[in-house]
């Protein structure tokens, strides 16, 4: 894997420079810019919120669950093979409706998930605005997200258009 991370760096770079030559360039740095909008803070604190709470309820099912099974080991001698099945059933399905909130809450498309989407897709679609707007009033002809997959390993700081993109979302 950091092979191919390292060849798509290398062919990244080696077209950016070849198109530096003929092409007009610039980057924004998207951690800078998000760390900067008030509303990006409340959405995070908002989600971490939830998260906490999610996964206290998750916990709280996680620790019923054992305490059953904890209860059951201790009279499990004392009970008939009849209601030992009862009694596992029962933890089974306790431990069964943990998991079960556990991915509607956290699983791929969860909860937090959607609210996410929900609290910090429009922030990223004003930047995406905002640097398209940038990017064609300065002529660019590339921008590029230093903050993302791929790590620039030396930008000049006079291509910094991130303080443009929060002038123009207003910040």
């Amino acid at each position: 894997m950091n092979r191919l991370k390292a060849l798509f760096l290398s062919l990244a770079i080696a077209f950016s420079a070849a198109l530096s030559a003929q092409a007009r360039m610039a980057y924004v740095d998207t951690q800078k810019i998000l760390s900067r909008i008030p509303e990006y803070e409340q959405a995070q604190n908002q989600i971490n919120k939830l998260s906490e709470q999610w996964a206290g309820e998750v916990e709280s099912l996680r620790s019923e669950a054992d305490a059953l099974e904890n209860a059951y080991q201790a009279e499990k001698v004392l009970l008939t093979p009849t209601l030992q099945k009862e009694r596992e059933d029962m933890n089974q399905a306790k431990r069964d409706e943990a998991l079960a909130l556990q991915r509607k809450y956290f699983g791929p498309e969860g909860s937090i998930f959607q609210k996410r989407k929900e609290l910090i897709q429009p922030i990223q679609d004003q930047i995406y605005n905002a640097v398209q707007e940038v990017a064609k009033k300065r002529r660019l002809d590339m921008v590029m997200d230093k903050s993302g997959a791929i790590t620039l390993l030396y930008v000049s700081n006079s291509l910094d258009i991130s303080d443009l993109v929060l002038e123009k979302m207003g910040y």
